[in-house]
């Protein structure tokens, strides 16, 4: 495994290892990606093995823009250009029926495809070096803590990736928002970045939201009912109940690390704690570092204070609730 400054050369170097079929982890602006040639169904299987990622679950192809929406999807609805035109490139994929040539251990053995153009100055340079699409799921093993820096991907998956760009700290930190164009309305599949509101802005309609219609037949990244956790098992609480519940982890646990929103708890050096941000963009920015800092430490548990639950914080919360388990 080689990990690089992403300069020009080391985009050279990785766009060559793509055509030779390897894997290459590169940033983008959500979490770092792992990455292989989307035509390429050997070295797509590659990800599902350096993952431990299930067959079925498909993944999000990145090209390098919009005009490359006719080479993947079929059937490409207004609503899709629409999108494409206000929020690319940038944190949002869309599912669309896919061509007849993508192959299916992309999509999961689905007839429809996610894609999205990256808003990361080294994805869209890779992406341009290649010359084709890159299908990249987060660089992580399955259901883990997506990574938001190199050192993240090299610590967790090491030698199952040939090179690793090094392009600095992810500036959105949580994954993309995902909405499916390929039935009658628009579905939200995955919150993220972009908020329905807005994306309803653009579409002149509503959309289907995952609490209205929770059985949608499309599979999409991020839909299991336990995702992004540490190792060290994580649990949530209300702001006023955090006292409380640290007491009483900890008179059965020696250590727990706890992730404050604005809480303050009376110093104990049994409790490890890190404070993120009041705003709902810099938490998210913040929280895969901060729980990946926590589950290195030799804790117990991991005790996490419920941020607000507003429609600002819907992704943020959406990756705690798959994360962590509520405490009454």
């Amino acid at each position: 495994m080689q990990l690089k400054q992403a300069d020009a050369s080391a985009i050279a170097e990785a766009a060559a290892l793509l055509r030779q079929g390897r894997l290459v982890a590169f940033p983008t602006e959500t979490v770092y990606g792992l990455g292989a040639d989307a035509h390429n169904a050997e070295a797509v299987r590659g990800i599902f093995a350096a993952k431990g990622r299930p067959a079925d679950h498909p993944l999000i192809v990145h090209i390098a823009e919009a005009a490359q929406l006719d080479d993947w999807a079929t059937h490409i609805p207004q609503a899709a250009r629409q999108l494409a035109a206000q929020f690319w490139p940038g944190p949002l994929a869309l599912v669309l029926p896919k061509q007849a040539a993508v192959p299916e251990v992309v999509t999961g053995g689905q007839q429809t495809v996610a894609l999205r153009v990256p808003g990361h100055p080294v994805a869209l340079a890779l992406l341009r070096a290649f010359g084709g699409g890159i299908a990249a799921p987060s660089a992580n093993r399955f259901c883990r803590i997506s990574p938001t820096h190199a050192a993240h991907v090299a610590d967790e998956l090491g030698d199952a990736v040939a090179m690793i760009l090094d392009g600095g700290p992810c500036q959105v930190g949580v994954e993309s928002t995902i909405v499916d164009l390929s039935g009658t309305q628009p579905r939200l599949l995955r919150p993220g970045h972009i908020s329905p509101a807005a994306l309803e802005a653009v579409l002149g309609q509503s959309l289907l939201l995952p609490e209205a219609a929770p059985s949608s037949d499309i599979r999409a990244p991020g839909m299991m009912a336990v995702h992004y956790a540490p190792s060290t098992p994580a649990l949530r609480c209300a702001p006023e109940r955090l006292q409380t519940q640290a007491q009483a982890l900890l008179a059965t646990h020696p250590h727990i690390g706890v992730l404050a929103y604005q809480q303050n708890l009376p110093a104990d050096p049994r409790l490890h704690i890190l404070t993120l941000p009041t705003a709902a963009a810099d938490y998210a920015q913040a929280l895969y570092a901060a729980l990946r800092t926590l589950d290195a430490l030799p804790l117990a548990r991991i005790l996490v204070e419920q941020p607000p639950q507003t429609e600002a914080w819907r992704a943020v919360n959406d990756r705690l609730n798959k994360a962590t388990t509520w405490l009454d």
